[in-house]
C-alpha cells in the first residue's frame, strides 16, 4: 500500500510540473543583451514607506539549457510611470544567451510578490549588440576592456556632474535636456560620468530621496528611501538613452562635492548601513551593459570622508547584488591617486580611477603606467584618468592641452576623461548642456578614438619604445612586438629612427590637432627614418603587412 502511495505521489508531482509547463506564459520577448523590464504587482507603497530596505524581492532567470542562472533583484517603482505612490515592482533582466529563459524562482518576503510569474518565461532572439564591458584578462597586462562579444573599443570620456538636475549656478534652469546631452555626448565620446543628484545645482522641485516624513529631500543620508520619480524620470532616462546609443554611463553614487550628495554611503538615517541604497542601485541599473559604477568622487577629502576600508566594504556590498560584471571603482584626489591600502584589503574593484590634470603627452602617459606597475602592489587592471584635462578657463587648459594629454593617456596604456570647465563649478562639466563648439577638443578626441578603433590593435599593446631611437625626451610609444608599434610625438624633431623587424610595414601618421592622415610608406623595411612635425599631438602607426 505504501509503495502504491509513493508511486501515486510521484505521478501527481510529475503531472503538476507538466501542467505548470503547459500553462506557463511567455511574459516577454527580447534580444540578446537587451534590457527586458518585467512589472510585478506588490504591496502598495507611499513616500512614507521604505521598500528598498524592508521588501526583499528577487527572480532567478534560468536558461532553458539549465545554465547560466542569473539572480536579479527587483525594486519598487511607484506606479511605474514616475509617480511616488503605487504597487509596481520591477525586475530588469539582460539575457546573455538566445533561447528561452525561465523565471525558475520568484522570491519575496511580501506575500503578493512571492512566486508571482514563477515558471513563466522570456523568449530571446539574436542581436548585434556587443554586450557588457569587462576587464579583459587576455589583453596585454590586463590593461584593456573588451565587450561580451570579444570586441574592443577605445574609451575617452566626458563629464557632466549635475546635468540630471536641469539647473545651474544661481538656481537658474540650465536649458539642457537629459536626452539631448546623452545623444550629443555619444557623437563624440564613449563614456559620460555624472552624479546621481544635483550636487551644487539642486532641482528646486524634484529630489532623489524621501525623508522620514515622506517629503522629498536631497540628503543622501536618506538614500535608503529613493524617490521613484527622480530615478524614473531622470536617471532611467539617461541610462536608457545611453544604452540605445551605446554610451557608457559612469554613475557616481556619492559626490562630487556637497555633503548632501556625498552622504549616500554614510546612511546616517539608516543606522550607518548603505546596503538598501547599494542594493537598489544594483537592482535598478545592474542589468544595463552600458552602466559603470563609481562609489564616490574624491572619497578621502570632502565631508563625509570615507576610509579605504569603508570604500572596499561598500564595494563588496554592491557586488553581492550586481548580477553581471559591472565595472566598479572609486575616484581619489591627485595626492592619493590610488591608495596602497586598497590592495591590502579583499578585492572588490575591477579598474583603477585616478585624477591628475595634465597638459602634456609624457606626464599623461607616465602617470598611468606608474600607477599600473605600482612597485608595492602591482595592479594589472585598467587605469582611467577621469580628470585628465578639463578644457576652459576653470583649469586654464586649452584645446591643445586636452588633445595632447589624451594621446598621452593612450600611450601610457590607459584611458582618459575630459570636461568643459569655464570656471570653478561652472561649465558643461557640471551643468551639462553639451556643446562641441564650446568644448572644442571634442571633435579631435573623437578623431583620436576613431583612429584607434579603426586601425590599431591596442589591446595587444603595452608601453614600449624599443624599436625607436633618436627620440625627444617627451615622446612615448607602445608595442605589439613583431606586429604593430605606435609612437606619439608633440614637437618637431628630425631623424627619428624605427628599426623594423623583418618583413614589410605600412607606416601612417595621424595629426590629432589638424585631423590629418598621411601615409609615409606602404612597404617600409629595415631601418626607417622619419621626422615628427611641429604639431602637439601626432601618432605614428607601424603595422606589419601580412
Amino acid at each position: 500500500m505504501m509503495k502504491r502511495l509513493h508511486v501515486l505521489f510521484v505521478l501527481l508531482a510529475f503531472l503538476m510540473c507538466t501542467l505548470d509547463i503547459l500553462f506557463a506564459d511567455e511574459i516577454a520577448e527580447g534580444k540578446l543583451y537587451s534590457v527586458i523590464e518585467l512589472a510585478f504587482e506588490g504591496p502598495l507603497q507611499t513616500p512614507k514607506d521604505t521598500p528598498a530596505r524592508d521588501i526583499d524581492f528577487w527572480v532567478e532567470f534560468q536558461h532553458e539549457s539549465g545554465s547560466p542562472v542569473h539572480r536579479i533583484y527587483g525594486f519598487w517603482d511607484g506606479d511605474g510611470r514616475g509617480h511616488a505612490t503605487g504597487n509596481v515592482f520591477k525586475v530588469r533582466f539582460c539575457p546573455t544567451e538566445t533561447g528561452k529563459w525561465i523565471l525558475s524562482e520568484v522570491h519575496s518576503n511580501a506575500a503578493s510578490l512571492d512566486n508571482q510569474h514563477q515558471g513563466d518565461h522570456i523568449t530571446v532572439g539574436q542581436s548585434d549588440h556587443p554586450g557588457f564591458w569587462m576587464a579583459d584578462p587576455a589583453s596585454t597586462g590586463k590593461r584593456w576592456y573588451r565587450r561580451s562579444d570579444g570586441s574592443h573599443l577605445y574609451i575617452i570620456g566626458n563629464t557632466h556632474y549635475s546635468f540630471l538636475s536641469g539647473y545651474m549656478k544661481g538656481g537658474m534652469p540650465s536649458g539642457n535636456t537629459i536626452d539631448g546631452d546623452i545623444r550629443g555626448n555619444a557623437d563624440f565620446f564613449k563614456k559620460l560620468r555624472f552624479g546621481l543628484s544635483g550636487d551644487y545645482y539642486l532641482n528646486p522641485v524634484e529630489k532623489p530621496y524621501f525623508d522620514d516624513e515622506g517629503q522629498p529631500t536631497d540628503w543622501g543620508d536618506y538614500a535608503h528611501r529613493p524617490n521613484p520619480q527622480w530615478f524614473h524620470n531622470r536617471v532611467d532616462l539617461a541610462v536608457q538613452t545611453a544604452y540605445e546609443v551605446d554610451l557608457i554611463t559612469d554613475i557616481i553614487l556619492a559626490g562630487p562635492d556637497n555633503e548632501w550628495a556625498r552622504s549616500t554611503l554614510r546612511a546616517k538615517y539608516n543606522g550607518g548601513d548603505p546596503t538598501p541604497f547599494l542594493k537598489y542601485i544594483a537592482a535598478r541599473y545592474g542589468s544595463y551593459p552600458n552602466v559603470w559604477i563609481c562609489l564616490c568622487n574624491e572619497y578621502e577629502i570632502r565631508e563625509p570622508v570615507y576610509s579605504e576600508k569603508e570604500i572596499a566594504e561598500f564595494g563588496r556590498i554592491i557586488l553581492n547584488y550586481l548580477p553581471y560584471q559591472t565595472p566598479l571603482s572609486v575616484h581619489a584626489t591627485p595626492n592619493t591617486l590610488w591608495a596602497d591600502a586598497f590592495e591590502d584589503l579583499p578585492p572588490w574593484n575591477d579598474h583603477i580611477i585616478i585624477q591628475k590634470k595634465l597638459r602634456h603627452l609624457s606626464p599623461a602617459a607616465d602617470v598611468i603606467q606608474n600607477v599600473w606597475e605600482n612597485q608595492n602592489h602591482p595592479l594589472y587592471k585598467p587605469v582611467i584618468n577621469d580628470e585628465l584635462s578639463y578644457e576652459g578657463d576653470g583649469d586654464s587648459h586649452n584645446e591643445g592641452d586636452s588633445i595632447e594629454s589624451h594621446l598621452g593617456a593612450f600611450l601610457g596604456g590607459g584611458y582618459g576623461t575630459t570636461g568643459e570647465k569655464s570656471a570653478s563649478k561652472e561649465g558643461q562639466y557640471f551643468k551639462g548642456n553639451f556643446n562641441a563648439d564650446e568644448h572644442t577638443a571634442a571633435d579631435n578626441l573623437k578623431y583620436l578614438r576613431e583612429v584607434i578603433d579603426q586601425h590599431i590593435t591596442f589591446w595587444k599593446m603595452a608601453p614600449g619604445r624599443d624599436i625607436f631611437s633618436n627620440l625627444a625626451e617627451g615622446f612615448r610609444g607602445m608595442a605589439w612586438p613583431g606586429h604593430e608599434y605606435v609612437l606619439g610625438t608633440n614637437e618637431a624633431h628630425q631623424g627619428l629612427t624605427a628599426q623594423l623587424p623583418s618583413g614589410s610595414w605600412k607606416v601612417t601618421r595621424y595629426d590629432m590637432i589638424n585631423k590629418v592622415e598621411t601615409t609615409l610608406s606602404e612597404n617600409a623595411v629595415g631601418r626607417f627614418v622619419f621626422d615628427s612635425p611641429g604639431s602637439r599631438a601626432v601618432l605614428f602607426h607601424f603595422k606589419y603587412n601580412q
